[in-house]
């Protein structure tokens, strides 16, 4: 029964790729049709980031005219701080006004102060950190590519939530995200064991799934084991659905972003393809509150990386064009309403005509 279940399921992941096949030719089509009549790339010739950037900023793209009401035209791209190797996993801290995120070569977490700019180091070493959030207490919970599930603690003590499952060591926590319930949902796809850059190099004692921790018990499940190399992850506003971006297809296949029903906040039902990334694929993904998916897109190159804003319709309908591959995002500032883009070796935000869902 549940090897007939696991084939009709494959079955209709395999259907949805064929569509969304479909649908990305025509949207490329579209693509080409508009970025023939659009302004030239700003960064094909080289943004100067001490000039002004003359509004509204030509890397701030709207592909389907819904995307004019959430974009800022009087606010323009800004480069907040470069020195990474591959910056990670932002998570904002309204409590105290700043953004932590990793970087995760260097093994550190940083952190950028909103009142001064000034971006200094909150921990080193990090156990190569990678994917940051809060859980609803406020509390730091890191994703660790030293093979471990963390908690900061108020007074900054570290608690070890997870290393193993039925005995067997984690590969590389890498993304997570907190249910309303206090779940923990992360992914484990195991990139930080597979060298010596962003881990220690070491064996796969479990396949990439995705877990939901409890807590309070400590018990583990596994929710999702659809993916090649799940990575981001988010909820959508009212949490009845869960997406999950897929990093390890193969190369020449697509690197689709799923979603799932959420049942009874503890497990997933109805698997099934979301949007399909084309030749890059998604990394960190958020929702904002009107349940767009805004992903960290990359791989491609020029025009391709940034940010792309996927409508719940699954329509692409903007993008937010940056020199850099954006591993991840989040929603900052008081409103929420500045986008911060982990983008490779640097940090960029921009203020927005849209709020984060009120989620981790």
């Amino acid at each position: 029964m549940v090897e007939s279940a696991l084939h009709y399921s494959t079955k209709r992941i395999c259907a949805s790729l064929r569509r969304f096949h479909v649908q990305r030719r025509t949207f490329l089509t579209a693509a080409a049709t508009t970025a023939a009549s659009a302004i030239a790339n700003p960064w094909a010739l080289g943004r100067d980031w001490k000039e002004p950037i003359h509004y509204p900023d030509p890397a701030i793209i709207s592909v389907d005219p819904r995307f004019d009401n959430y974009r800022q035209n009087n606010a323009a791209i800004e480069r907040m701080w470069t020195g990474a190797r591959w910056a990670e996993g932002p998570v904002w801290f309204g409590d105290g006004r700043y953004v932590l995120f990793s970087d995760i070569p260097n093994n550190r977490i940083m952190r950028w102060m909103e009142d001064t700019n000034e971006v200094s180091v909150y921990r080193q070493p990090a156990n190569w950190s990678n994917g940051n959030t809060r859980d609803k207490q406020g509390r730091l919970i890191t994703c660790e590519h030293g093979r471990r599930l963390t908690r900061t603690e108020h007074d900054g003590t570290v608690t070890v939530l997870a290393e193993r499952f039925e005995g067997k060591r984690l590969s590389a926590p890498n993304d997570v995200v907190v249910h309303p319930d206090g779940g923990i949902w992360f992914t484990d796809p195991g990139y930080g064991i597979m060298g010596y850059y962003e881990g220690e190099k070491g064996d796969f004692e479990l396949p990439p799934r995705v877990y939901r921790l409890d807590p309070a018990t400590r018990q583990m499940t596994i929710v999702a084991t659809e993916q090649e190399r799940p990575n981001g992850l988010c909820f959508s506003p009212d949490c009845s659905k869960l997406y999950i971006a897929d990093t390890g297809m193969p190369t020449g296949k697509p690197h689709p972003i799923f979603v799932y029903d959420v049942v009874d906040g503890k497990r997933l039902a109805n698997a099934r393809v979301f949007w399909d990334m084309g030749k890059g694929g998604a990394d960190g993904i958020r929702c904002d509150i009107d349940g767009n998916i805004w992903a960290g897109a990359g791989w491609v190159g020029e025009g391709y990386d940034g940010v792309q804003v996927i409508s719940p319709d699954a329509t692409l309908i903007g993008k937010i064009v940056l020199p850099e591959i954006c591993a991840n995002l989040c929603f900052a500032g008081v409103r929420r309403n500045r986008l911060f883009m982990a983008g490779s070796q640097s940090i960029y935000s921009v203020y927005l005509n849209t709020q984060g869902a009120l989620l981790p």
